[in-house]
């Protein structure tokens, strides 16, 4: 079986998480990511976050399996002559380093599609160049200045930021798929392009159903957030779906921090779960007969619902509503994921081996292809691919073991 991505080679320049979690994808697919680290230091994650001493960090190793590592100082002549030769042998360069950064080397797009006129090059910064604004951007700066932070939370506490990495892994997504539409018209074309996305742009993509509710606030309250607030920008929801559909967290037995199940109510849902609950009566009584009216007391409908859930676990209460059909899902920890066999099973987390700090839990890709499967690999050492692919771009034995008496690899 082969891989879709089989044959394209991706000079990965990038750290941290944004660039790394893009081009693990692409490794995922079956491309060959050639991961340019800087000698003896490498991708700063390698040692942030240890939870063992010396060896590479769950950080590192988790966001960039499938790929070979190469140390190369792009400051020094030689190492700039080694990139140049990379460049001119790989389809896609993917950088995330601070605006200018590579220009200032001498590698700028100019030089760059010079070099090679079908390349693909991929830029992920914080923010746009139009946007004119020079600063550092972390996941959660992105999300702050994205609007994600602003509407999560409740609106009696500060705005809250997600702990899924929607800056961060969700810009590297958005750069995959510039990346693979790239690929896609060079097949016609002949020629490479830029790629650029921005953190900032990709969470507010993210947002476009809290900027669509900001438009309806132009016709008055959004009744669909608890208490319809008053005010000129779209609140804190808490838990509420703030869509069509109400949902809640509800508590379940025995009632530890994340004995909760998220029900959502539909119209059709109402009457099945007055039965379940052992509330008939409620079915056809007007103040909560319709959507319109169930709406206006909330509260009440999910404190209903509350009382049947916090005699029952989250698993059993699941089943139960599953068999009714009303929407569910039970709040899973990261220990309930990380123990759940049935998930090794899929394949979709992995223990990995590794050379120095033993096996470890990692996530395979979630895009699955039917006819590329990709199995994972553990990430690389630093360094530990650097002969390798120097040979491949033509440098003879000598030539490589001069290279690293100068410190240029």
């Amino acid at each position: 079986m082969g891989k879709a991505l089989e044959g394209v080679r991706v000079l990965d320049m990038t750290h941290v998480q944004s660039g790394p979690s893009a081009t693990q994808i692409l490794a995922w697919m079956g491309a060959d990511v050639i991961k340019v680290e800087m000698p003896r230091r490498g991708d700063i994650t390698r040692s942030q976050l240890r939870d063992k001493s010396n060896v590479d960090s769950l950080y590192f190793t988790m966001l960039n399996a499938n790929k070979r590592s190469i140390t190369l100082n792009i400051k020094s002549p030689a190492g700039q002559e080694a990139l140049a030769r990379l460049v001119g042998c790989c389809d896609v360069l993917v950088e995330n380093f601070g605006p200018g950064v590579l220009d200032r080397q001498g590698f700028d797009w100019a030089r760059l599609s010079a070099l090679n006129p079908r390349l693909i090059y991929a830029s992920i910064k914080g923010f746009a160049d139009e946007a004119g604004v020079e600063a550092k951007a972390y996941e959660t700066i992105a999300q702050a200045m994205g609007g994600a932070m602003s509407t999560t939370g409740w609106r009696s506490g500060p705005p809250t930021a997600s702990s899924a990495q929607i800056g961060d892994t969700g810009t590297g997504i958005h750069c995959v798929a510039g990346i693979l539409a790239a690929l896609y018209q060079r097949t016609m074309t002949g020629r490479g392009q830029r790629v650029e996305v921005a953190m900032q742009d990709c969470v507010m993509n993210l947002l476009r159903v809290k900027l669509r509710d900001q438009q309806r606030l132009a016709s008055g309250p959004l009744p669909e957030y608890p208490g319809a607030p008053s005010g000129d920008s779209v609140p804190r929801a808490g838990n509420a779906s703030g869509g069509g559909q109400p949902g809640a967290a509800l508590r379940c037995a025995p009632g530890g921090e994340n004995d909760y199940c998220y029900v959502i109510i539909q119209p059709q849902g109402w009457a099945p779960l007055m039965r379940l609950v052992g509330r008939r009566d409620l079915i056809e009584d007007p103040r909560f007969a319709t959507h319109d009216a169930r709406a206006q007391r909330l509260d009440a409908c999910f404190g209903l619902i509350e009382g049947w859930t916090r005699t029952r676990t989250k698993f059993e209460v699941m089943k139960a509503l599953n068999a009714i059909d009303v929407p569910c899902g039970p709040i899973l920890s990261t220990k309930d994921i990380i123990e759940d066999q049935s998930l090794y099973a899929r394949g979709f987390l992995v223990e990995v081996p590794h050379p120095e700090r033993g096996s470890y839990v990692t996530v395979a890709s979630p895009i699955r292809l039917s006819d590329s499967e990709v199995p994972v690999e553990r990430a690389p050492l630093l360094g530990e691919h650097t002969d390798a692919v120097l040979a491949m771009a033509g440098y003879g034995a000598a030539e490589i073991a001069g290279m690293r008496a100068s410190g240029a690899i």
